[in-house]
């Protein structure tokens, strides 16, 4: 699994700082043996509120890949979901949700060009 630089650079430092650490996370020399009480209490300490859950981050960081245009075929690898369920979710953070809606949309009707006074099925307005 890919790192990104700057998770590494903490991951590099605070190896550093305790190059004598046994277990991956730890908290004051202990292994982390529950993600999910580590996390509750990282919360509570950090003072974000009940709500705050570890599927927080994963939610945050689905909007943030497609808010960055990031392909979604890669994101939803990154994050462990399906790509329909990114694109059904999260797709419409992404900057070309609707990009080739508005392209067509603003495209003039050919069949019309020649004819100033004619667009297609619509009226002309009286001048």
């Amino acid at each position: 699994m890919p790192i990104p630089p700057r998770l590494l650079a903490h991951l590099k430092r605070w190896h550093q700082i305790d190059h004598h650490a046994k277990h991956f996370v730890e908290f004051n020399g202990k292994p982390v043996t529950s993600v999910k009480t580590a996390f509750k209490t990282a919360v509570g300490l950090a003072g974000l509120g009940a709500g705050v859950s570890p599927h927080t981050l994963r939610h945050t960081a689905a909007t943030w890949l497609m808010q960055r245009g990031a392909d979604p075929w890669q994101a939803a690898g990154y994050l462990g979901m399906s790509l329909d369920v990114l694109l059904n979710t999260y797709g419409h953070h992404h900057p070309d949700y609707l990009a080739d809606a508005v392209e067509k949309i603003a495209k003039r009707d050919r069949k019309a060009e020649g004819n100033r006074d004619s667009f297609g099925s619509v009226l002309p307005l009286r001048r």
